[in-house]
């Protein structure tokens, strides 16, 4: 297996539902980062179609829709994403061991086009309280631990998950296994709606394979040279 450059690990997100400006960041960035992730908002706003135009930038896609729902429902909606050819797309660990086997059957149709299929664990924003809020008790680590087992062992290609957690995830579930983290915010940037945030370098420096970053580089006032500072920081490191 190739070793990631720098610039490969880096995806910007670009969750808007403004089909324009999501156009001209995918633009700005092209052969400067690893790919652009898409969400809810976007794909809400602008469907299978606005995917298209953005990967029609050249840019690898990102397809960040968290299914959840039962396996069935979620391996019909991967196969549908299969038409977009995202390079990666993410379910709810949560929603349980046959729910993950179905997505990661549903992503093997593609053969060798077939993206890494994600779980979810524990989502950047919330906290040991926040969990306890929905009856799980006991800190994040334990339940996102509990979840990256759950989806290895279910054929998942990796996990999404804090900076946090990445070196134990790393150490339990081996160096094959992707490790995708969010919530990264450059030093001195704002968190933001972020609890569990981590730097560029942190979060290689953890284990993780690819890092997601947004606001400190769609909110730049040149997200261009914001991505520049992010890569350099990861060569640094």
């Amino acid at each position: 297996m190739c070793a990631l450059r720098p610039s490969d690990r880096v995806f910007v997100a670009l969750d808007t539902p403004a089909m324009d400006g999501a156009l001209s960041l995918a633009r700005c960035l092209g052969g400067m980062v690893g790919g652009i992730k898409l969400g809810k908002a976007f794909f809400t706003a602008n469907g299978p179609q606005g995917v298209e135009r953005i990967a029609a930038t050249g840019l690898p896609v990102f397809l960040d829709l968290k299914f959840h729902d039962i396996p069935n429902t979620v391996a019909d909606a991967v196969r549908a994403a299969l038409a977009l050819a995202p390079v990666m797309l993410t379910v709810h660990a949560s929603g349980g061991a046959a729910m993950m086997r179905a997505a990661a059957d549903a992503a093997g149709e593609a053969g060798a086009d077939r993206p890494l299929v994600l779980g979810v664990t524990v989502l950047t924003s919330l906290g040991a309280e926040d969990l306890a809020a929905t009856g799980l008790a006991g800190p994040v680590a334990d339940q996102v631990m509990r979840l990256a087992r759950l989806a290895q062992a279910s054929g998942l290609d990796g996990v999404v998950c804090s900076a946090r957690e990445a070196a134990a995830l790393r150490a339990e579930c081996g160096a094959d296994f992707k490790l995708v983290v969010p919530g990264i915010r450059p030093a001195g940037a704002a968190a933001g709606d972020q609890k569990r945030t981590a730097t560029p370098a942190e979060a290689v420096a953890a284990g993780a394979d690819y890092l997601v970053i947004g606001r400190p580089v769609t909110g730049a006032d040149d997200p261009a040279q914001a991505a520049r500072a992010v890569i350099d920081e990861i060569e640094a490191a």
